[in-house]
């Protein structure tokens, strides 16, 4: 017995949601279906047992009394003109005569089939056609106005012949009555029986749809509900948190693969942290690595002044003193000592600058670029009126930003668009302000020689110079340093690459420079005597 249940059990374990769903239906259906023709069955037999009791036993009863009514009737009417020979008497003789055939007529079409109630009906026909052959018609036919003689003669034999015709009515009607009393007891048994099965039904159909829940219940809705809230613990963060497959097969199957998940999801979350820790180890290292490289960069720029202060100072006064008394190549090296000072003076402060960028900085401010580029315009005002130079802008935002960066920015992209113009032009310069989202989109427009399309990106590198100290001077850092300030502030800069009568430098600034922006990485103290001292 054991042994058998357990296979049984173990095939429907892998019964699916839809294999329980069909079979339910199929089971729920076939007994609904039972539950119908049986109700409609017991419908049928109450509708039958009742149409006969209404349209045939019932009529049949009361249309035999009809019909002794008939023919009683006829008696006392022949009775009346026998003893008087009166012919009013004959009137409801023959009246009874035509309901007679007309109830026997009725009698006979409402007992079709029924060859008992047939042959009770013949027999009272035949009593009746007796008694009227022998008495009836004969009186009938004599002479009005005075007593038949019939009446007489054939008084015993008409009692008689009456008697018996009442006698088979007594029969067919106690018939009559009797297929009536049980057709009305069938109707009563079969009414209780009808509804004690629909009571049964009421109940199975309950007792279904309890079932019915029941099973959708422990199938399917706590299955869901209990994967549904492991799989919100997990989602919550309890990754650890096992998935337990219950339910049909096809749950447990999708509970597996969610615990697969999972514990794939365990995995790559223990790996990914683990890298997380190397990158943020790294990236400490990194970190600390710039800031060392950044200090050192700005101390070892600021130890250089002093060495590179007395050598320039001693080489401007070798020139000062002995110009003119050493011969024209000694003369020649003194030049290109002091031109070597005064570059490697240049370099130095333009590193410096570059370093402070990010660095060292003030917190940002309400800047107007109107004011601050007038302020630069004033300082390149000898660069401006030596080479006649044109510059027009359209109206500046207030932005909040670092003002003395800002003005390093407008000084080198101005001072470059004025170095780099053509000799047999003059400086042709327009700076452009648009508001796009969120950020400003700045432009600025010269009519100089340009940059080549290849170069368009190598131009904000670091000492990426592309012409020769001999043509253009420089140190070869502005475009890098703008690059440096217009990213701190949370923009980008480029070269638009399209426009040919010149270059066009496109940088985007927002109105708040990022939150990540924050204080220098340089101790204050340090900064402030590496300051102090240059």
């Amino acid at each position: 017995m054991s042994g058998s249940t357990r296979p049984r059990a173990r095939e429907s374990s892998t019964w699916t949601t839809r294999r329980w769903l069909r079979v339910g239906a199929a089971v729920a259906l076939t007994v609904l279906t039972l539950l119908g023709v049986t109700g409609a069955w017991m419908l049928e037999q109450t509708q039958s047992i009742s149409t006969n009791l209404v349209d045939v036993k019932s009529p049949a009863l009361s249309t035999s009394f009809r019909l002794e009514s008939a023919l009683l009737n006829q008696e006392t009417g022949i009775r009346g003109y026998g003893v008087t020979g009166t012919p009013a008497f004959l009137a409801p003789y023959r009246q009874g005569l035509t309901d007679q055939a007309t109830y026997t007529a009725r009698l006979t079409e409402l007992l079709h089939g029924d060859a008992a109630g047939l042959k009770d009906l013949k027999a009272v026909k035949d009593a009746a056609d007796t008694w009227q052959t022998r008495i009836a018609r004969p009186i009938a036919a004599a002479p009005a106005g005075t007593p038949s003689p019939l009446t007489t003669e054939r008084a015993a034999e008409g009692k008689k012949a009456f008697d018996a015709l009442r006698s088979t009515l007594s029969s067919q009607q106690q018939r009559l009555r009797t297929e009536r009393a049980q057709a009305v007891e069938n109707l009563s048994a079969t009414m209780v029986l009808r509804n004690w099965l629909f009571t049964a039904i009421a109940v199975v159909i309950a007792a279904l749809t309890v079932l019915v829940f029941e099973g959708l219940r422990r199938g399917i809705t706590v299955p869901l509900d209990q994967l549904g809230a492991q799989a919100r613990a997990v989602a919550g963060g309890d990754f650890d948190h096992p998935i337990t497959p219950t339910g049909p097969a096809d749950l447990r199957r999708l509970s597996g693969e969610i615990d697969f998940m999972r514990r794939r999801l365990v995995r790559e979350l223990a790996f990914t942290e683990e890298a997380r820790l190397r990158l943020d180890a790294q990236a400490a290292d990194l970190q600390r690595s710039n800031a060392e490289l950044e200090q050192f960069a700005y101390v070892a720029s600021h130890d250089l002044q002093e060495p590179l202060r007395k050598v320039s100072s001693f080489t401007q006064l070798l020139q000062r003193r002995y110009g003119g008394q050493l011969d024209d190549r000694a003369d020649q090296y003194i030049d290109y000592a002091v031109d070597g000072a005064n570059r490697m003076q240049t370099l130095i402060n333009d590193l410096l600058d570059f370093s402070r960028v990010g660095r060292v900085h003030h917190e940002p401010q309400s800047v107007d670029l109107d004011s601050v580029l007038e302020r630069t315009l004033s300082s390149l005002s000898v660069s401006i009126e030596e080479t006649g130079a044109s510059i027009t802008h359209d109206p500046l935002p207030h932005l909040a930003a670092d003002p003395t960066q800002m003005g390093m920015l407008w000084q080198n992209l101005i001072g470059n668009a004025i170095k780099f113009h053509r000799p047999d032009h003059a400086p042709e310069i327009h700076i452009a302000a648009v508001r796009e989202d969120a950020l400003w989109r700045f432009t600025i427009t010269d009519n100089g020689i340009g940059i080549a399309p290849e170069y368009a990106e190598k131009v904000f590198v670091i000492f990426q110079r592309l012409h020769t100290k001999d043509a253009y001077k420089g140190s070869g850092i502005g475009l890098a340093m703008c690059k440096k300030i217009v990213e701190f502030h949370g923009g980008t800069i480029s070269v638009d690459p399209g426009y040919r009568d010149g270059a066009r430098i496109i940088f985007t600034l927002a109105d708040e420079p990022p939150k990540a922006v924050g204080p220098s990485t340089m101790p204050e103290a340090s900064r402030a005597d590496t300051d102090a001292a240059l």
